[in-house]
């Protein structure tokens, strides 16, 4: 069984194949005079990428960053603290980021907690990187500014929000 790649299917009423290979459909006018081509799907509809989308996995791409103890400033990460502790709730990835999306652009601020000992602007650095290759890959935005706050420094004494009430050690 051989294919030549052309398959001999009778065209819909009313279309016809233009020169690009694309189809075009008589939009049910008299005479056919209105004509819509019919060839790049990509054209074909509208797709909106949610801001929460986009904090979602610039929070994960941030938090993968070696030097990078937590996100959000004081006061986020203590009502998240007591949050995560209620049954049936999930961390969220979201906390110490923003977004502001628009059609094609997205930039974003966050909150980040460094380690103790690790090179701030370096942490910042590949924050930054790690972050606009994430959200760029994955949504086709492009990022125009990833504005990175420390807000505090993990030192290594210190005992995490998350861990002060475990019973169990």
């Amino acid at each position: 069984m051989t294919d030549s790649g052309q398959h001999n299917r009778p065209e819909p009423e009313g279309s016809s194949i233009t020169a690009d290979g694309g189809r075009t459909l008589d939009k049910g006018t008299a005479g056919g005079s209105a004509r819509k081509a019919l060839g790049d799907p990509a054209g074909r509809g509208r797709t909106t990428i949610a801001d929460g989308v986009v904090e979602k996995i610039a929070g994960l791409a941030a938090r993968d960053v070696v030097g990078v103890h937590a996100m959000g400033t004081g006061l986020s990460r203590t009502f998240g603290a007591v949050r995560d502790r209620v049954p049936g709730s999930t961390r969220s990835v979201t906390r110490g980021v923003k977004a502001e999306v628009g059609e094609v652009q997205t930039a974003l601020d966050l909150d980040i907690v460094v380690e103790y000992g690790v090179s701030i602007v370096e942490v910042a650095r590949a924050v930054r990187e790690n972050v606009i290759a994430a959200v760029e890959r994955m949504t086709g935005l492009e990022v125009v500014e990833v504005n990175v706050a420390v807000g505090d420094v993990k030192l290594p004494d210190e005992v995490d929000d998350d861990d002060r009430d475990q019973r169990v050690q």
